[in-house]
């Protein structure tokens, strides 16, 4: 079977990803352009995942394949974190925590397997980077432990597990592209450092809207499940105004 097609899905599926990431990071958090962006990156970002799997297996290359169930898990998870309504633990969570045990775990054995062998590879990749993807991966498995436990995740937690979610997926996609694969593009931006700019702007970014929400008032308390409470909502009179304008209402 030939790979071409699913070739040009992936890379189609991969500029779709990045510039309605880097739109949806862009609007107004809760607008509706944020969502239709973000529902756009989710699912090239879904696409982009699997048939980096696919081109990955075909090629043995198992960094790819780790780096494509990543952004798969980390983009469904986020999604689904903001389109849950009822806000509790499903299936799909479970099933989730799983899926990030198992890829965590297989990334770290290769890890330590890349770390006793004599060049300090395996299948050609570097120690380091099994450690890197293999620590987000099980990073991300003890915040779904958090969720299951606790029956939920509400507030400013909910929101900020959407971003950083959101925000490594997209990472992961950048990173792929403009710093893995340099040769891509003219020499002028790789002396300058454009690329490697590009590709570490999904953190930049991340680390940006993390300490917003974090210590921002205005995401404070709100629960952030996709829909117009996102932001705060204008203050309400007190009961004490409302009953003295109902009393001068029928003086």
């Amino acid at each position: 079977m030939s790979s071409s097609p699913i070739l040009l899905l992936h890379i189609c599926s991969g500029t779709i990803g990045g510039l309605s990431g880097a739109a949806a990071v862009s609007f107004r958090k809760g607008s509706p352009r944020h969502r239709t962006a973000g529902n756009v990156f989710v699912i090239a970002m879904v696409s982009l995942g699997t048939t980096a799997v696919y081109l990955a297996l075909m090629k043995s290359q198992m960094t790819n394949i780790f780096r494509g169930v990543l952004t798969f898990y980390l983009a469904a998870t986020s999604w689904m974190t903001v389109r849950r309504r009822e806000r509790k633990p499903g299936v799909f969570d479970w099933i989730a925590l799983l899926a990030a045990l198992t890829v965590g775990a297989v990334i770290m054995t290769y890890g330590f397997q890349a770390a006793h062998s004599p060049r300090g590879l395996k299948a050609g990749v570097p120690t380091g980077m099994y450690f890197f993807l293999g620590s987000i991966a099980l990073l991300a498995a003890v915040g779904d432990v958090r969720m299951l436990v606790r029956g939920g995740i509400f507030g400013t937690q909910r929101l900020m597990r959407h971003l950083w979610r959101m925000c490594f997926a997209l990472f992961i996609a950048s990173a792929s592209i403009f710093i893995a694969r340099p040769h891509l593009f003219p020499a002028l931006f790789r002396k300058t450092g454009l690329l490697f700019l590009l590709g570490i702007g999904p953190l930049i970014l991340m680390i940006f809207w993390l300490v917003r929400v974090r210590f921002s008032k205005a995401y404070r308390g709100k629960s952030m499940p996709g829909q117009r409470d996102f932001y705060p909502l204008p203050p309400q009179p007190s009961t004490s105004v409302v009953q003295e304008t109902h009393s001068s209402s029928a003086t």
